[in-house]
């Protein structure tokens, strides 16, 4: 194949194994690192909250719920944008109309797909109330979230705008951005909750302002950052903004939703999983979550590298080079599981200082906790491969565009061998807690060795053949 039949905007593409293990890394983690700042982000706003009382912290609780589980699922629809301008690069890099006509219609999407999201997250008073929820809780929620829905479209948006740079090989800018809104953040709720620098003490409301200022000062300096650099300027992804492509809007549209509802399928597992820790018991469930955030910290990573196998891959698919699909795909998978072998050990090897991230583990009056935890997060690193696995395989196959199979076999993985073993083994074996873990375990190896095989089978299945453009 001629090399003007395969562009490659990143380098090390096409310099075999060696090169494409450099390139995916390079890219790799920039995008991990922003994924673990945005958590950092979301402490911050703990932090501050926390300092208002237990009430303000629960209702604000339950606000993020519905919205986190919104916004991540509607970020994977608008993401959807990053396969396809990686398609359109590698088929005909720079490819400058073709992806800036992609850009605006997943902007569209973002805003259109954002404004339905805040509908739904305005749905929080009734499913508070049904749920049994105090009404002067319910009364905080609904106050805070009223104002956090705002901040709903600029975050994806912001979303888009990522997804573009990073596929443009200026992954550092998402990094860079997503630190300094931390800064930001910090700043803002400072302010607006305690009512310093001048301006008006807000209390919870004002943690939520701080949300809306963060999410649109970041919105800011990725205009200005695609403004200032040369090679992301020339795309001119604002220009003639009003203009439609509707063959494009709901090409990505296709490719999203099923990639949403993926989302949706495994935080609603873990949300689930949550309910059932808390009718075995209040230690339990606050083992629970400890836990969980030490293996969401580690999945940042791979979840990073499965973000790049997406943009690698799909480089690789537009320029209908198998041979490059083939490299891409492995090599991410082969990073991200390596990096969870480390991971597993540190939790096996260290567990009370990774707990300690969150809690006092050598504190008496935790020991409940943490004897629980250090169960839990033993099933933890059992899982943390496949968990890994799992996450880039999704990823690579989503650079094929190949999105709809991989959402059932997610649904399946995780509801049927996943939450069926977790209540089994929960409720009616003496396991409890540790029956419900090793069922959440269950559910991701089952969507790793589905995922994987799939990978394996992709040109027997013809997923690497590319249909014709769209223009």
């Amino acid at each position: 194949m001629t090399t003007t039949m395969q562009p490659t905007p990143l380098p090390g593409g096409s310099d075999g194994w060696r090169g494409e293990f450099a390139a995916t890394l390079r890219l790799s983690w920039p995008l991990a690192a922003a994924n673990l700042l945005q958590m950092l982000t979301y402490a911050i706003d703990v932090i501050f909250i926390a300092r208002l009382g237990e009430q303000q912290l629960a209702a604000s609780a339950l606000a993020i719920a519905l919205f986190g589980l919104v916004m991540w699922a509607l970020s994977g629809l608008t993401g959807a944008v990053a396969p396809v301008v990686a398609a359109e690069l590698g088929e005909r890099a720079p490819a400058l109309r073709a992806v800036r006509r992609s850009v605006r219609m997943a902007i569209w999407l973002a805003v259109f797909s954002g404004i339905a999201g805040m509908g739904i997250c305005l749905l929080l008073g009734p499913l508070m109330r049904v749920t049994g929820q105090e009404a002067a809780i319910i009364g905080m929620a609904i106050e805070y979230n009223t104002i956090l829905v705002f901040s709903m479209v600029p975050f994806l948006i912001n979303n888009v705008l990522r997804s573009f740079v990073s596929t443009l090989d200026r992954p550092i800018f998402a990094t860079a951005i997503t630190a300094g809104g931390i800064f930001v953040n910090a700043l803002a709720n400072y302010a607006f909750i305690f009512g310093n620098f001048g301006a008006p003490e807000l209390g919870l409301r004002g943690a939520a302002v701080a949300t809306i200022i963060t999410t649109l000062v970041t919105m800011a300096a990725y205009v200005v950052a695609i403004r200032l650099d040369p090679r992301l300027h020339r795309y001119r992804i604002f220009g003639r903004w009003w203009s439609p492509d509707w063959q494009r809007f709901w090409h990505i549209t296709r490719i999203g939703t099923p990639i949403a509802l993926t989302i949706t399928a495994e935080a609603g597992i873990f949300g689930a999983a949550a309910f059932l820790m808390g009718k075995i018991g209040a230690s339990q469930l606050a083992a629970h979550t400890v836990a969980l955030q030490i293996a969401a910290l580690a999945f940042q990573v791979p979840f990073g590298v499965g973000q790049a196998a997406t943009i690698r891959v799909g480089y690789f698919y537009g320029a209908r080079d198998v041979e490059g699909m083939k490299r891409a795909g492995w090599t991410g998978i082969a990073i991200g599981t390596g990096f969870m072998v480390m991971t597993a050990l540190a939790m096996i090897l260290i567990p009370k200082p990774l707990l300690a991230i969150y809690i006092d583990p050598w504190d008496p009056k935790n020991a409940v906790l943490v004897g629980f935890a250090l169960k839990y997060i033993v099933i933890a690193a059992a899982f943390q491969l496949f968990d890994g696995m799992q996450a880039v395989a999704a990823g690579a196959l989503r650079g094929l565009q190949d999105t709809r199979v991989p959402m059932w076999i997610a649904a399946f993985s995780y509801w049927v061998p996943g939450i069926g073993i977790a209540v089994y083994l929960g409720f009616y074996t003496g396991l409890e807690g540790v029956g419900i873990w090793i069922g959440l375990a269950t559910g991701l190896i089952v969507a790793a060795i589905l995922l994987t095989w799939r990978w394996a089978k992709r040109e027997n299945l013809g997923l690497t053949h590319r249909p014709a453009r769209v223009d």
